[in-house]
Protein backbone atom coordinates (compact mmCIF):
# COMPACT_ATOMS: atom_id res chain seq x y z
CA UNK A 1 0.00 0.00 0.00
CA UNK A 2 1.46 3.23 -0.82
CA UNK A 3 2.47 5.79 2.24
CA UNK A 4 3.00 9.53 1.61
CA UNK A 5 6.76 10.67 2.31
CA UNK A 6 7.44 12.95 4.98
CA UNK A 7 6.61 16.29 2.60
CA UNK A 8 3.26 14.27 1.66
CA UNK A 9 4.06 13.45 -1.52
CA UNK A 10 4.35 9.82 -3.27
CA UNK A 11 6.82 8.66 -5.36
CA UNK A 12 5.97 7.04 -8.81
CA UNK A 13 5.87 3.78 -7.72
CA UNK A 14 3.32 5.01 -5.03
CA UNK A 15 1.28 7.34 -7.60
CA UNK A 16 1.74 3.88 -9.82
CA UNK A 17 -0.05 1.81 -7.36
CA UNK A 18 -2.88 4.50 -6.34
CA UNK A 19 -3.81 5.03 -9.60
CA UNK A 20 -2.79 2.01 -11.59
CA UNK A 21 -1.01 3.72 -14.51
CA UNK A 22 2.24 1.95 -14.89
CA UNK A 23 5.35 4.22 -14.26
CA UNK A 24 5.88 4.33 -17.86
CA UNK A 25 2.58 5.49 -18.64
CA UNK A 26 2.98 8.28 -16.05
CA UNK A 27 6.25 9.01 -17.48
CA UNK A 28 4.42 9.24 -20.83
CA UNK A 29 1.76 11.32 -20.04
CA UNK A 30 3.98 13.76 -18.43
CA UNK A 31 5.80 13.96 -21.64
CA UNK A 32 3.56 14.47 -23.99
CA UNK A 33 1.70 17.13 -21.79
CA UNK A 34 -0.86 14.96 -20.30
CA UNK A 35 0.74 15.90 -16.57
CA UNK A 36 2.24 19.26 -15.58
CA UNK A 37 5.98 18.45 -14.79
CA UNK A 38 5.62 16.59 -11.96
CA UNK A 39 8.40 18.33 -8.98
CA UNK A 40 11.13 16.32 -8.21
CA UNK A 41 12.75 15.92 -4.97
CA UNK A 42 16.06 16.58 -3.38
CA UNK A 43 16.99 13.13 -4.98
CA UNK A 44 15.88 14.35 -8.33
CA UNK A 45 12.56 11.74 -8.49
CA UNK A 46 9.27 12.50 -9.05
CA UNK A 47 6.64 13.46 -6.17
CA UNK A 48 3.65 13.60 -7.41
CA UNK A 49 0.96 15.83 -4.43
CA UNK A 50 -2.76 15.42 -4.09
CA UNK A 51 -3.42 17.78 -7.13
CA UNK A 52 -1.94 15.54 -9.90
CA UNK A 53 -3.30 12.60 -7.92
CA UNK A 54 -7.04 14.36 -8.64
CA UNK A 55 -5.99 15.41 -12.16
CA UNK A 56 -4.80 11.70 -12.97
CA UNK A 57 -8.11 10.01 -11.59
CA UNK A 58 -9.97 12.88 -13.93
CA UNK A 59 -7.84 11.70 -16.66
CA UNK A 60 -8.70 8.08 -15.86
CA UNK A 61 -12.32 8.99 -16.02
CA UNK A 62 -11.49 10.91 -19.60
CA UNK A 63 -9.87 7.63 -20.76
CA UNK A 64 -12.09 4.93 -19.16
CA UNK A 65 -15.39 7.10 -21.31
CA UNK A 66 -13.89 6.73 -24.38
CA UNK A 67 -11.71 9.92 -24.88
CA UNK A 68 -8.58 9.36 -27.50
CA UNK A 69 -5.21 10.75 -26.12
CA UNK A 70 -5.54 13.86 -28.14
CA UNK A 71 -8.76 15.21 -26.76
CA UNK A 72 -7.12 14.18 -23.33
CA UNK A 73 -3.84 16.27 -24.17
CA UNK A 74 -5.91 19.07 -25.52
CA UNK A 75 -8.14 19.33 -22.54
CA UNK A 76 -4.59 19.44 -20.53
CA UNK A 77 -3.41 22.12 -22.91
CA UNK A 78 -6.67 24.27 -22.02
CA UNK A 79 -6.50 23.80 -18.58
CA UNK A 80 -3.12 24.80 -18.36
CA UNK A 81 -4.51 28.20 -20.23
CA UNK A 82 -6.59 28.64 -16.83
CA UNK A 83 -9.86 30.61 -16.35
CA UNK A 84 -9.68 32.04 -19.71
CA UNK A 85 -10.28 28.45 -21.08
CA UNK A 86 -13.16 27.72 -19.02
CA UNK A 87 -15.72 27.93 -21.55
CA UNK A 88 -13.36 25.78 -24.05
CA UNK A 89 -13.12 23.68 -21.56
CA UNK A 90 -16.70 23.43 -20.64
CA UNK A 91 -17.68 23.33 -24.47
CA UNK A 92 -15.28 19.64 -25.17
CA UNK A 93 -16.65 18.18 -22.22
CA UNK A 94 -20.16 18.42 -23.34
CA UNK A 95 -19.11 17.34 -26.85
CA UNK A 96 -17.26 13.91 -25.12
CA UNK A 97 -20.73 13.80 -22.20
CA UNK A 98 -22.60 13.96 -25.77
CA UNK A 99 -20.63 11.10 -27.23
CA UNK A 100 -20.58 9.20 -23.83
CA UNK A 101 -24.38 9.19 -23.74
CA UNK A 102 -24.73 8.49 -27.29
CA UNK A 103 -22.67 5.05 -26.76
CA UNK A 104 -24.37 4.43 -23.73
CA UNK A 105 -27.52 4.27 -25.11
CA UNK A 106 -26.23 2.09 -27.65
CA UNK A 107 -25.08 -0.20 -25.11
CA UNK A 108 -27.93 -0.23 -23.14
CA UNK A 109 -30.02 -1.18 -26.68
CA UNK A 110 -27.95 -3.93 -27.22
CA UNK A 111 -27.88 -5.16 -23.56
CA UNK A 112 -31.58 -5.38 -23.77
CA UNK A 113 -31.11 -7.31 -27.15
CA UNK A 114 -28.67 -9.99 -25.02
CA UNK A 115 -31.79 -9.97 -22.20
CA UNK A 116 -34.17 -10.76 -24.71
CA UNK A 117 -31.90 -13.56 -26.16
CA UNK A 118 -31.54 -14.79 -22.99
CA UNK A 119 -35.15 -14.92 -22.06
CA UNK A 120 -35.68 -16.68 -25.55
CA UNK A 121 -32.91 -19.66 -24.61
CA UNK A 122 -34.45 -20.22 -21.05
CA UNK A 123 -37.81 -20.62 -22.27
CA UNK A 124 -36.41 -23.39 -24.98
CA UNK A 125 -34.44 -24.87 -21.74
CA UNK A 126 -37.64 -24.94 -19.82
CA UNK A 127 -39.60 -26.06 -22.76
CA UNK A 128 -36.89 -28.82 -23.30
CA UNK A 129 -36.75 -30.26 -19.88
CA UNK A 130 -40.43 -30.32 -19.24
CA UNK A 131 -40.58 -32.57 -22.55
CA UNK A 132 -37.36 -34.92 -21.18
CA UNK A 133 -39.66 -35.14 -18.23
CA UNK A 134 -42.71 -36.36 -20.21
CA UNK A 135 -40.54 -39.27 -22.05
CA UNK A 136 -39.51 -41.04 -18.90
Amino acid sequence: MATEGIDGTLTIAEASELTGLSPSTLRYYERIGLIDGVERGPDGRRRYQTADLAWMAFLLRLRTTGMPIRGMVAFAKLRRGGDATVRQRLELLRRHQAQVRQEYEAVLRSLDAIDDKIAYYERLVEEHDGDSGREA
